[in-house]
């Protein structure tokens, strides 16, 4: 990884005053990327040294807003950024490599490792500590993002600790299992897709020549390598022993991440918050039934707002350890 030398882009003031009676700045950034910049946005109150907050995508063609091409596009990184930013917290939200304003940092956006996000993120450590001053800063990953903070995370002292929202706390070969054997269409499915989750457990390629196409979709030749290297993790795992501060968050009414899964990484880390929101789902919008046209709707609405509850329950767990954050070298609890 190349050095963390940082270029300041576009600087520009947004155009209504949210914090503190005065605009927020609202900063173009970029770190080193392997073959070329990583792209993001940072966006910071006028005044105050709050908190400092990387936002690290989730799965998929996921954007810095937290939209995506498959119709994602309900943003909710960008309205957590502006609804932190209301209570002094600084946010940077990333493009991927590969990805959007990323896609020049290597060649092969689908040629990537979990190893790779993680690398990208200890570059993106380092600009924001250098451009902002701070003596560490907090990773906030979503969905699959929390499983590469936490690796980002080990031993580390320039991390102030972990905002896990929405993150599975079971290997993603067992959540794949779970969630492909709860939908009944896919029965027929399951007699080529079980084995094809093995075989990448245990870090082997799968033919797709005869696979029907939605396992194709899922088992496409050119993500392997990333699914092999995603399975390989056991995120329970991976927070045991961590020493520094830990936000558990998830929405009760999340279609892909579960209660359960919150629950066993609280297990693994007994220090950690668990704060877990009823009527919330993966895109942290409020639903109200189990209706799942009605929880689907949510990923294609940027208008709603983020549920009652979530962006108080980060702010406060940042405030709760707001010495921390000044710190900056935290030690085993």
């Amino acid at each position: 990884m190349n050095s963390a030398k940082y270029f300041v882009i576009v600087t520009s003031i947004l155009g209504a005053a949210i914090a503190f009676g005065a605009a927020p700045t609202e900063t173009a950034v970029e770190a080193p990327g392997p073959s070329g910049p990583l792209k993001g946005t940072m966006l910071s109150p006028s005044t105050g040294h709050g908190a400092v907050v990387l936002i690290i995508p989730g799965s998929g063609p996921t954007d810095r807003d937290g939209n995506s091409a498959g119709g994602v596009l309900a943003a909710p990184y960008r309205l957590l950024a502006e609804a932190l930013v209301a209570r002094g917290v600084t946010t940077v939200r990333i493009d991927k490599r590969g990805l959007a304003g990323s896609a020049g940092a290597t060649a092969d956006g689908n040629a990537v490792t979990i190893d790779d996000y993680v690398s990208d993120v200890q570059a993106w450590t380092a600009v924001i500590r250098k451009q902002t001053k701070a003596s560490c800063i907090w990773l906030l990953g979503h969905s699959e993002g929390g499983l590469v903070a936490m690796v980002a995370a080990k031993n580390r002292p320039d991390i102030c600790g972990l905002i896990l929202v929405s993150t599975a706390g079971r290997p993603m070969g067992e959540v794949l299992r779970e969630q492909l054997k709860s939908n009944p269409a896919n029965a027929p499915l399951l007699d080529q897709a079980l084995p094809a989750i093995a075989d990448l457990e245990a870090g082997k390629r799968v033919d797709t020549t005869s696979m029907p196409a939605p396992l194709l979709r899922l088992f496409n030749p050119k993500v392997q390598g990333f699914l092999i290297s995603d399975f390989s993790y056991d995120p329970g795992q991976v927070l045991k022993g961590y020493p520094k501060p830990v936000l558990i968050l998830q929405g009760l009414r999340d279609m892909q991440v579960h209660e359960t899964d919150a629950n066993i990484l609280k297990e693994a880390d007994s220090h950690a918050t668990l704060t877990l929101l009823p009527d919330v789902n993966h895109m942290l919008k409020s639903v109200s039934s189990n209706d799942l046209r009605a929880n689907f709707a949510t990923y294609s609405d940027a208008s709603l707002p983020l549920a009652p509850g979530v962006v108080s329950a980060i702010s406060d767990f940042l405030t709760a350890n707001a010495k921390a954050t000044r710190a900056g070298n935290l030690t085993a609890r």
